[in-house]
């Protein structure tokens, strides 16, 4: 279903054209914003643990453990409220984007994103003056319905105002800023953790400061066409749809936006059409590959970098150095998506990625088993191939799972339950981000070593699915997913009649309809 429909060198019958105007580039960096609010809480969050002034004050148990000379390494920052307050932001968000999913449709992709930049600058103010556990807690939550709302809306916004032939590389501007935003904190905790008493307060502050510019910036960008005109908004929608195509010649992509919204209009509960049976496909696809994502074990990395860092025997400042080289590869190796994605597609940089980041993965465990033992310090010379290593696993994901992930889900259902249906993406994400924050710590403590070879087995399985079960989706055309992907799958197109595919009734009337028009 349209969202922004042009023609591509590689998909779509239809040739509508379009330029990559800068109001496009303008509103894409602005919207990103969203990607760097949940970048900089993902790598601060972990930094400010590693912080013994900001352990003292809120765990102390914690404190006395990773100062204790006969702790066991691995289990060091084992503490459950330790872990509540990584993991309790990713239960607020996945509430927050069923709200933004209700939110981006009835009022629109823009609103929804300046409320997360509102929720979250409320949550950093709570964090920044927080006094005792609860309001920090709080002020995770209030993070956490900014990170919901932004993650439901920039990467819906991006996709819908992209040309095809550039929609990937757009789409990916969101997971590069969140890899910015991880690099920024990882920068800003380096230089806080020398700040007695209140360098924690400075940290957690920060995430103010990219909450600020994406509500400013929020109020120089467009709505997208398709959101106005599934609102009513048809002329408004037509003078958008022209300002950012910087042609005039958008008649034909109008009208096939109309219709499709038309269509999307008629369906009163797309939660429910959902689970119907033409609805399976992108359904398993858009969020499976969120809980893939997760389990390739890189929020393991960039949550806890500094304590993994710790746990191997360096030094609290050294730990957090470490985290801002491996902060800047993952950003650097970010670009590499943008400029490749449309070109390659998608399932190649899924797979490839995928076994960059199993080799590293198998190859830490391997140096950690036989080198951190208990009570023993990992080999200076050793410690240092394994940054090596994590550099180059981050590498692997940065240009792969990590951006397309977001880009895969957004593109994939048709417009009558695309925001509905990337909810469930969304929700599933900040799920799988809250097990794994949740439970990392404990599951350190207990597996030790073999936790790398079990991200590692989760790598196999999910290369085995793009290979088998995700189709391609690169240049194709959003209202023309279903035609071009699913419907030639081998395995998904068993999921439509051959008749009308069980499209919405709506749709059949609509067509016949406008035929004697065409």
């Amino acid at each position: 279903m349209a969202g922004g429909v042009i023609a591509t060198g590689s998909g779509g019958e239809q040739d509508f054209p379009a330029k990559l105007t800068l109001q496009v580039f303008i509103c894409t960096a602005i919207a990103a914003f969203g990607g760097l609010m949940f970048g900089y809480d993902i790598g601060i969050s972990g930094g400010v643990t590693g912080m013994d002034d900001f352990l003292l004050k809120f765990f102390p148990n914690v404190y006395v453990k990773k100062n204790h000379a006969h702790e066991n390494n691995y289990c060091k920052f084992d503490d459950e409220y330790l872990q509540l307050f990584t993991s309790s932001l990713y239960l607020a968000a996945i509430v927050a984007s069923g709200g933004a999913s209700l939110m981006c449709k009835k009022y629109g992709r823009k609103p929804t994103m300046q409320a997360a930049s509102i929720f979250f600058f409320i949550g950093a103010i709570l964090n920044v003056s927080a006094m005792n556990l609860p309001m920090l807690i709080l002020g995770r939550l209030f993070l956490g319905a900014g990170v919901g709302c932004g993650n439901q809306a920039v990467p819906l916004f991006i996709t819908e105002i992209s040309p095809p032939k550039f929609r990937g590389g757009l789409n990916i501007c969101f997971q590069l800023l969140i890899t910015v935003g991880i690099l920024v904190a990882n920068c800003v905790n380096y230089f806080t953790s020398n700040i007695k008493n209140y360098g924690w307060r400075i940290s957690l502050g920060g995430a103010a400061v990219p909450a600020v510019i994406l509500l400013v910036g929020s109020f120089a960008i467009v709505e997208t066409p398709t959101s106005l005109i599934e609102r009513g908004k048809k002329e408004k929608g037509l003078k958008t749809l022209k300002r950012i195509r910087g042609v005039d010649d958008v008649q034909k992509e109008f009208e096939e936006m109309v219709r499709a919204t038309e269509v999307a209009n008629q369906i009163k509960h797309p939660f429910r059409e959902l689970m119907k049976k033409p609805s399976i496909p992108p359904m398993i696809c858009g969020t499976v590959i969120h809980v893939f994502q997760q389990f390739t074990g890189i929020n393991v990395v960039m949550f806890y970098a500094p304590v993994l860092f710790q746990t191997m025997g360096f030094g609290s400042s050294a730990s957090l150095l470490s985290a801002v080289i491996t902060g800047t590869v993952n950003s650097l190796s970010t670009v590499i998506a943008i400029f490749t994605v449309d070109k390659a597609g998608r399932k190649k940089l899924l797979v490839f990625g995928a076994l960059i980041c199993m080799v590293a993965q198998c190859t830490i465990g391997v140096i950690l088993k036989k080198y951190l033992t208990e009570t023993s310090k990992v080999p200076n010379s050793i410690a240092k191939v394994v940054v090596l290593l994590i550099c180059v696993y981050v590498n692997g994901f940065a240009w792969s799972w990590g951006p397309l992930g977001w880009l895969i889900s957004s593109e994939v259902f048709p417009l009558e339950t695309r925001t509905s249906g990337y909810f469930f993406a969304v929700a599933t994400n900040m799920l799988c981000t809250f097990i794994i924050a949740q439970a990392f710590l404990s599951m350190l403590c207990h597996m030790r070593a073999y936790i790398y070879f079990f991200f590692a087995a989760w790598l196999i399985v999910m290369s085995i699915f793009v290979m088998a079960m995700l189709p391609e989706t690169k240049g194709v055309p959003l209202d023309e997913m279903v035609e071009k992907v699913w419907k030639k799958h081998w395995f998904w197109k068993s999921f439509f009649k051959s008749s009308d595919i069980e499209r919405p009734k709506a749709m059949v009337q609509l067509e016949h309809q406008e035929k004697p028009n065409h």
